[in-house]
């Protein structure tokens, strides 16, 4: 009696899922590697809420993690195929997201300004455009600095009840610019139209902080008005 189905046709299935299954597993090993350092760097900021002549420190010890986490987006490079980064990505994309966010929060409090994605990429050793391998992602870009604003206008609140009533100003000029740069372009992806939605209240807050820091005379406007605008475009 002759088979009407080749059973070794199924063995060579299987041998492909078993390799698909331990690939992902290799990859997803990398990524919590990388989900831990991202941690310790976020612990390593939380000091600028509560402190803020520790912010030095904090930056020096999150750039620390920031560079360990470049080696091992190295190594996670040499595991995805060649040409199937976005096969994969969904394993990476969040904490990607994540430390796009820490580096601009670093990049911010170390000199005031908005952190370039080719800056970014550069930080964790990654490519720029698409054809040329393992590369930040632009909309991964842009979510992480868009989760920079919510972590500025808790740190306005927070700069106030420890005295420092000129940072909420510089932060509510950068914001400001920030949320200019972002109306200028056309988001398509739902995701990122969202986070963007959420930017105004970020805005609001901040707005208000510095009313209030105004309203009871606690700035300096002249001061103020010689600080340098801490923004560059949006690319």
């Amino acid at each position: 009696m002759s088979h009407f189905v080749n059973m070794e046709v199924f063995s060579n299935y299987q041998k492909y899922i078993d390799n698909e299954q331990e690939l992902r597993e290799n990859i997803r090993i990398v990524v919590r590697e990388i989900e831990h350092l991202a941690k310790d760097a976020t612990i390593h900021l939380q000091v600028i809420h509560s402190d803020l002549t520790k912010i030095n420190n904090a930056c020096t010890l999150a750039r620390q993690q920031i560079e360990a986490c470049a080696k091992k987006y190295e190594k996670l490079s040499t595991l995805v195929p060649a040409g199937q980064y976005y096969r994969y990505s969904d394993h990476w994309t969040y904490i990607t997201q994540r430390l796009i966010f820490l580096i601009a929060l670093v990049i911010y409090l170390e000199a005031g300004f908005l952190v370039t994605r080719e800056t970014a990429a550069e930080m964790l050793g990654l490519k720029i455009k698409q054809s040329d391998g393992f590369h930040l992602d632009i909309e991964d870009y842009l979510l992480g600095i868009l989760l920079l604003a919510s972590e500025l206008s808790r740190f306005a609140t927070n700069s106030v009840t420890m005295g420092d009533y000129e940072r909420p100003l510089n932060i509510s000029h950068f914001i400001g610019d920030l949320n200019t740069g972002f109306r200028l372009l056309n988001m398509k992806n739902d995701g990122l139209r969202k986070r963007f939605d959420a930017l105004k209240y970020d805005v609001k807050k901040i707005e208000e902080v510095v009313y209030d820091v105004s309203i009871r005379g606690l700035s300096n406007p002249a001061e103020t008005k010689d600080q340098p605008k801490a923004a560059d475009p949006v690319e």
